[in-house]
C-alpha cells in the first residue's frame, strides 16, 4: 500500500512512544525509519518497528538512555550507548565527533552497546552536512549469526555495514552506504515478505549451495546463511568491519562467549576529518567536483540511463517518494500494526494517525 510519508512517521512516532520511548526519542527514529524508506532502503526503514518494540518489552533496549562518554582522548573518544535507541545515541555520539574534528582536524568516535543504529548512511550524511569526511565501520551483534565466512558453509557474522562519505559544498554529498552482503538482511526480510526472489550470490541453503530463497533465512526453517558480497573482498571488508566497529569500537564481536540475548546491537567507530585541516579547502571541492562531473560525463552502457554517484539513487529515490508516498508491502504492514497492538495502540488509534478514519 501507498502511505505518505508524514502519516507514516506519525504512526511509527506514536507506536515507539507507546511502547516506552520518551517521545522526543521516538519521533526522532520515526524520522530516522521513515528516511531510510524515502531513500529506498526500506529494510532499514519502518519495518524495523516490530523488532524495536520486541525488544523494548523484552528489555534489550533501554529506549531513554543517552550516549555516556566513557574515555575522552581529546581527538579520540568512546561512549557506551548503554542500550539506548541507535538514532539517538548515534547522533549524540557524531555530535561530539562533528565537534572535535572541527577543533582538532581529526576525530576518532568509538560506540559500543547501541540498539540498532538503522541506516548508517544518517550518521555520515551528518558529518558531511558539517564539511567533513567520514568513515564508519560497524559490526552487528546481539543475536545469532547469519552471514557465512568466505570458503565456509556455518555463520559467523551479521551484515556489517560500512559507510563513507565526502561532503559537497552544493550538499549533493558523496554517500556510500552498504551492507558487507550482497543484500542486507532486511532486504531478505523485505523479499520474504514480498514472496520475491533475491538476486544471485546472495544465500546459501543448509549445504552451502547458492540459492535466490529468502525463505532460508525467515522461513520456518531457516538453515541457510547469507553471503558476503564479492566473494573474498567483500568478505575481507566485512572481518574488518567485525573487528574495529566491533573489537574496537565496543568491545563486542560475533565470537561465541559474548551474549546473544536476540536483540540487534550495533558497534561503531567512525573516523572524522576536517578536509580544511589537510589542505587548501577550496581545492578540494574544486578537485572533487571536477572528478564527478568526468564520472557523470560517462556514455552510459546498453541499459542504463545515466551513470551515477554513491548517495545519487537515494535522492532520486527520495524526491520521488516525498511527492507519490512510500510503497509498503502488506506483509509488512500487517506487522508494523500488530506491533502498534502489542504497544498498546487501538486500531482507531492508529487509523486516526494514518489520516484515514
Amino acid at each position: 500500500m501507498i502511505i505518505q510519508h508524514q502519516n507514516l512517521t506519525n504512526l511509527a512516532s506514536a507506536i515507539l512512544h507507546a511502547a516506552g520511548a520518551p517521545e522526543e526519542n521516538a519521533e526522532a527514529v520515526a524520522l530516522h525509519l521513515v528516511e531510510a524508506n524515502l531513500k529506498g532502503h526500506d529494510s532499514h526503514g519502518v519495518g524495523m518497528i516490530p523488532s524495536y518494540v520486541r525488544s523494548m518489552k523484552a528489555g534489550h533496549i533501554n529506549p531513554a538512555n543517552d550516549a555516556k562518554l566513557i574515555k575522552d582522548n581529546g581527538a579520540v573518544i568512546s561512549f557506551d550507548a548503554e542500550l539506548g535507541m541507535g538514532r539517538v545515541v548515534g547522533m549524540q555520539a557524531m555530535a561530539l565527533g562533528i565537534e572535535r574534528a572541527k577543533q582538532l582536524g581529526i576525530c576518532c568516535v568509538a560506540l559500543g552497546n547501541a540498539a540498532h543504529l538503522g541506516r548508517i548512511g544518517a550518521f555520515g550524511e551528518v558529518c558531511a552536512d558539517a564539511g567533513l569526511v567520514s568513515t564508519h565501520y560497524v559490526n552487528v551483534v546481539g543475536h545469532d549469526p547469519m552471514v557465512v565466512a568466505y570458503g565456509g558453509r556455518d555463520r559467523r557474522f551479521i551484515t556489517n555495514p560500512f559507510c563513507c562519505t565526502v561532503p559537497r559544498a552544493d550538499g549533493k554529498h558523496v554517500v556510500l552506504d552498504m551492507a558487507t552482503t550482497t543484500v542486507a538482511a532486511g532486504k531478505v526480510r523485505v523479499a520474504h515478505m514480498k514472496g520475491e526472489p533475491v538476486p544471485p550470490n546472495s544465500l546459501v541453503d543448509e549445504n552451502g549451495v547458492d540459492t535466490n530463497d529468502p525463505a532460508v533465512i525467515f522461513g520456518p526453517e531457516a538453515k541457510g546463511a547469507m553471503q558476503p558480497f564479492g566473494q573474498h573482498k567483500g568478505y575481507g571488508l566485512m572481518v574488518m568491519c567485525e573487528l574495529l566497529g566491533g573489537g574496537l569500537g565496543g568491545n563486542f564481536t560475533m565470537q561465541p562467549k559474548n551474549v546473544r540475548l536476540g536483540a540487534t546491537l550495533n558497534n561503531m567507530l567512525s573516523i572524522i576529518i576536517d578536509p580544511a585541516a589537510v589542505g587548501d579547502l577550496q581545492a578540494f571541492d574544486d578537485e572533487v567536483s571536477a572528478m564527478i562531473d568526468y564520472i557523470y560525463a560517462s556514455t552510459p552502457a546498453d541499459g542504463t540511463e545515466k551513470v551515477l554517484i554513491p548517495g545519487d539513487p537515494e535522492q532520486i529515490t527520495k524526491a520521488a517518494r516525498e511527492a507519490n508516498g512510500v510503497d509498503i508491502d502488506d506483509n509488512s504492514w500487517s506487522d508494523v500494526l500488530r506491533s502498534g497492538e502489542a504497544a498498546g495502540l487501538t486500531a482507531e488509534a492508529m487509523s486516526t494517525l494514518m489520516g484515514t478514519t
